[in-house]
């Protein structure tokens, strides 16, 4: 894997900011969640397409019905995204879930558990 320039990183942060912003507060579709939040994004360095993981707070349907509203509103995103931000391409957006949050979350759950035995069994 190639090494993000300056350049990159920057515009994946300011892509990353906007389309935040445009998820909050510009899109009106019910299936999208209202806790919703772009964890991160990629942009390839020839500004084409994008990738954006989301983490949707909530069960595996928020997860299912928010993915397909983000999909059905990615021409305004991306029409949104080029009024906002000057690029000499407006990438083309790949909206992926991201479980990191929620597998942390489970790994914590589990190492809580496993303490409580240890202490019981000490005791």
């Amino acid at each position: 894997m190639r090494k993000n320039s300056m350049k990159n990183t920057r515009i994946n942060g300011e892509v990353q900011r906007v389309l935040a912003e445009i998820i909050r507060g510009g899109l009106k579709d019910p299936r999208i969640s209202p806790l919703t939040s772009v964890v991160s994004v990629e942009v390839a360095p020839d500004l084409k397409t994008c990738k954006a993981w989301i983490s949707v707070y909530g069960d595996d349907k928020a997860e299912k019905d928010t993915l397909e509203g983000l999909k059905s509103a990615e021409g305004y995103i991306r029409r949104e995204l080029a009024e906002k931000i000057n690029l000499r391409n407006t990438p083309e957006i790949r909206f992926i879930v991201d479980q990191s949050i929620a597998y942390g979350v489970r790994m914590s759950q589990l190492i809580d558990e496993v303490n409580k035995q240890q202490g019981d069994m000490q005791k």
